[in-house]
């Protein structure tokens, strides 16, 4: 493995090769958002995390990795203007379909004039190739933001492999260090810390890497202790 998690804007993608998947990720735009492109290693079908900014930057992503292949969803995280900057371009020159929390749909297309071909709803299943994502919808920093799930195999026989360890995309509903920005709404905050508590945290364990919408990779095992601290400061 020779992706570390930590990116620096302007420079080149990092790559996590897996047992099915490959995971590379750019840091693109003003503010620095995390873009992952996700590559079934047998068939080529990619799909891609936040078209957020930089779609020239991001069609190259899209034709790197192995093997070469196309790019057949993009899935757009929530509805923040940072994180579809560059969905609009992305889809017209790959036909890409788009895929978003159902509460977040209208506000993407609104905002972008791309049509949403697939409205997310807590515990779809997105196909990228053989590979399978389980959408998890963590509602609070806006109501129809989603994470994505991948599990590696229960056997893997590949060096460095992690069997069953899941690797989970969030999009901002969940950083080392925190959750999203709520904007001091305290139904918001309860509605997010709620999901993320019963949602990933109880169900998944702590060799668990989260891949963030902004900045470094962490694990749950390293947020875990301070899920009470959290909701103490509320925020």
């Amino acid at each position: 493995m020779t992706y570390t998690g930590e990116v620096v804007v302007g420079g080149p993608a990092h790559v996590r090769v897996l047992d099915a998947l490959e995971i590379r990720k750019l840091a693109v735009g003003p503010m620095a958002n995390d873009a992952y492109l996700l590559t079934c290693r047998r068939t080529g079908d990619r799909l891609l995390v936040d078209a957020a900014a930089e779609a020239g930057r991001l069609l190259e992503l899209v034709r790197s990795g192995s093997p070469e292949g196309a790019l057949v969803t993009v899935v757009t995280t929530h509805r923040h203007a940072d994180h579809v900057g560059a969905l609009a371009e992305v889809v017209s020159a790959t036909g890409a379909a788009v895929a978003v929390g159902a509460d977040d749909a209208a506000a993407v297309t609104s905002a972008t004039g791309v049509r949403v071909d697939r409205a997310l709803v807590h515990g779809d299943t997105l196909a990228v190739g053989d590979v399978r994502l389980e959408v998890v919808a963590l509602r609070g920093h806006t109501a129809g933001s989603v994470a994505l799930a991948y599990r590696e195999p229960d056997r893997v026989d590949e060096p460095g492999a992690n069997p069953g360890r899941v690797h989970l995309f969030t999009g901002d509903s969940l950083f080392p260090g925190g959750l999203g920005s709520t904007d001091h709404d305290a139904a918001r905050f309860a509605s997010l810390l709620d999901d993320v508590t019963e949602r990933v945290f109880a169900r998944f364990d702590d060799d668990t890497r989260v891949y963030p919408g902004h900045g470094a990779d962490t694990t749950l095992g390293a947020e875990r202790p301070h899920l009470p601290a959290w909701r103490a400061r509320r925020w």
